[in-house]
């Protein structure tokens, strides 16, 4: 199975703390990934939405997937992987965080993955990159 890649910048008026400090609490991506409903299973070694966490995803009829932090600098990055129930495979995701001229934040989100079966890849890149797009789109800091 092909490769996909999703690759999204985005500059926003508020400090890249106040844009970290919003993204990296996993309810608030609830946000982005709307209609999805988002809830932490289990804590993160250095704060509860931190590396190590576990956070579960359910979107609409679907079933519910696990996403795993496992890379986190504040102001600077966050990693992930889907670490259980999800039609995508070797899915890795990057939020990385920088400050701009104008004293406001940039935000580089790119995510790569797999399908499991054919056809899947395309089809989940192509929503969830619109989906990320606009549910960033509303982010209000």
């Amino acid at each position: 199975m092909a490769v996909q890649r999703i690759d999204i910048r985005k500059e926003f008026a508020a400090p890249v703390d106040k844009l970290f400090a919003f993204l990296s609490v996993h309810k608030n991506l609830e946000t982005i990934f709307a209609p999805a409903k988002i809830r932490r299973v289990k804590d993160g070694s250095d704060v509860p939405d931190g590396l190590g966490s576990v956070r579960r995803m359910r979107i609409l009829i679907a079933p519910p997937f696990e996403e795993t932090i496992t890379a986190r600098v504040p102001d600077e990055r966050i990693e992930y992987r889907i670490t259980r129930g999800s039609p995508l495979r070797n899915h890795h995701g990057v939020m990385r965080f920088s400050a701009t001229p104008s004293g406001g934040s940039a935000l580089h989100y790119t995510i790569e993955f797999e399908g499991k079966l054919p056809l899947i890849g395309p089809i989940v890149r192509a929503g969830l990159d619109r989906g990320i797009r606009r549910g960033l789109d509303k982010v209000r800091l």
